[in-house]
């Protein structure tokens, strides 16, 4: 019976000891499931950023961790001159807006996000592309910018820099009156942007309404980490960049516009 049951005792051992050589190579694996689990686009942005060498105060304080939060730069209104301090501090989405339109008969061509333009010249035309882009973090920062060049490409990589240092910080809440959860996924009050001849009006909505606005302010408001609010647009709504323009002054207005309380008793 001794001899078996020290058969049986080594037997226990030698499992338990594979079990845990086993369990620590499966860690090893998930950790290296983690580090392959970056898409192309963070690797780039970190290989980036670790080479950035920063020139200014600010770039210097936020490379060294002395700013870990875009916040304390937004709200002290520092300006922001190197597109890496936003890259270092949020995780950004980008997107096209569509400003253009591409030929077609009669002048029915689909929009798309190049817009051309030609200068006339004793050589011929030289054409110039321009585009506006939107970046944010889905969590209340988004900023828009336009680029120009003479090819496509670098047109977009222009407005995405400009996007990054005009970004800004937009309130969330919730605060339509027929909504009592606590979710930031509105805006706290009702705010009007206006840009050349268009007026826009942002208005608060319940959980659950979606985007009531244009396609185009769609990209905006899901970047900025909006989910539900109500429009209502003026003037030349065709003119998207100008509609564009109008949404982000009516987000900035969020923080910086105190709400009308007038309507309620006293």
């Amino acid at each position: 019976m001794t001899e078996k049951t020290k058969k049986i005792e080594k037997r226990s051992a030698e499992e338990i000891s594979e079990e845990l050589l086993e369990k620590e190579i499966d860690k090893e694996l998930e950790k290296l499931e983690e580090v392959d689990k970056r898409t192309e686009k963070e690797k780039e942005r970190d290989s980036e950023i670790a080479l950035w060498i920063p020139k200014t105060k600010l770039g210097k304080d936020v490379k060294a961790k002395k700013i870990k939060d875009i916040d304390e730069i937004l709200d002290s209104n520092q300006k922001i001159l190197e597109e890496q301090i936003v890259d270092a501090l949020l995780n950004l989405k980008s997107d096209l807006i569509s400003i253009g339109q591409s030929k077609g008969k009669f002048g029915g061509g689909k929009r798309r996000a190049w817009k051309q333009t030609q200068r006339k010249t004793k050589e011929g035309n030289i054409p110039t592309f321009s585009c506006l882009a939107v970046v944010g973090d889905e969590n209340g920062h988004v900023g828009i910018g336009i680029g120009r060049a003479k090819e496509t490409l670098p047109a977009r990589d222009k407005a995405i820099r400009k996007a990054k240092l005009g970004i800004i910080k937009v309130r969330r809440a919730c605060a339509s009156f027929d909504c009592a959860c606590e979710e930031p996924h509105s805006i706290p009050f009702k705010v009007e942007g206006k840009s050349g001849s268009v007026r826009i009006i942002l208005i608060p909505a319940p959980q659950g309404t979606g985007l009531v606005v244009a396609s185009e302010l769609k990209k905006v408001l899901k970047l900025a980490g909006i989910k539900d609010v109500y429009s209502k647009t003026f003037g030349s709504i065709r003119t998207t960049t100008n509609l564009v323009k109008a949404c982000m002054n009516a987000l900035k207005k969020t923080r910086t516009e105190v709400p009308d309380t007038s309507y309620k008793l006293k």
